[in-house]
C-alpha cells in the first residue's frame, strides 16, 4: 500500500510540476524581447512591444504544409481572444518574397514577422532543438512559457491555451 501511495504522490507532483510555467533563462529572455523583425507590409515588429500580455509565437514557413493547415485555427483563436489581451505573432522562417505572396492569397489578422535564419535560432533557444516546423510557444503575461508544441496544432491544443 505504501508503494502505491508513494507512486501516486510522485505522479501527482510530476503532473503539477509539468503544468508550472517554465522560466526562460536570462540569455533566451534577452534574445526574445530584443528581437526585431521586418513585416511583410514594410513595417517593423519589435517583440518587446508584445511584452506584458499573453503571447502566442508560431514559427512557420510557406512550404510547410502543416504550418499552412494550422493557420486558420490560429487566426480564429486570435479573432476570439484579442479582446482578452491575447497576442499572436507568426514568425516566418522563409524568404520575404514568398511570405508576401502567400499572405496576399491567405491573409491572417495577427502580425507576421519575417524571421528567416534569426527566427530559426530563436526557436531553438525557446526549445525547438529538432529544428522542425511548425513550432508554437505560448507565453503568459509574465513572459514564462506555459506550453510549447513541435508539430501541427489541433483544436484541443488551442482550447488548452486559455
Amino acid at each position: 500500500m505504501a508503494g502505491v501511495a508513494l507512486l501516486s504522490a510522485l505522479g501527482g507532483y510530476g503532473l503539477w510540476r509539468w503544468r508550472q510555467p517554465e522560466q526562460l533563462d536570462a540569455a533566451t529572455e534577452k534574445k526574445l524581447w530584443s528581437s526585431v523583425f521586418d513585416t511583410p507590409d514594410g513595417g517593423s515588429l519589435s517583440i518587446q512591444d508584445l511584452r506584458g500580455k499573453p503571447l502566442v509565437i508560431n514559427f512557420w514557413a510557406t512550404w510547410c504544409a502543416p504550418c499552412v493547415e494550422e493557420m486558420p485555427l490560429i487566426n480564429a483563436f486570435y479573432q476570439q481572444n484579442r479582446s482578452k489581451s491575447w497576442q499572436v505573432v507568426g514568425l516566418a522562417i522563409d524568404q520575404p518574397s514568398l511570405v508576401k505572396k502567400f499572405l496576399t492569397r491567405y491573409p491572417v489578422e495577427y502580425v507576421v514577422g519575417l524571421a528567416g535564419l534569426e527566427g530559426t535560432e530563436l526557436a531553438k533557444n525557446l526549445g525547438n532543438l529538432a529544428g522542425g516546423l511548425p513550432f508554437t510557444v505560448i507565453l503568459n503575461a509574465n513572459g514564462s512559457i506555459l506550453t510549447k508544441k513541435l508539430g501541427k496544432l489541433n483544436e484541443n491544443d488551442i482550447k488548452n491555451w486559455v
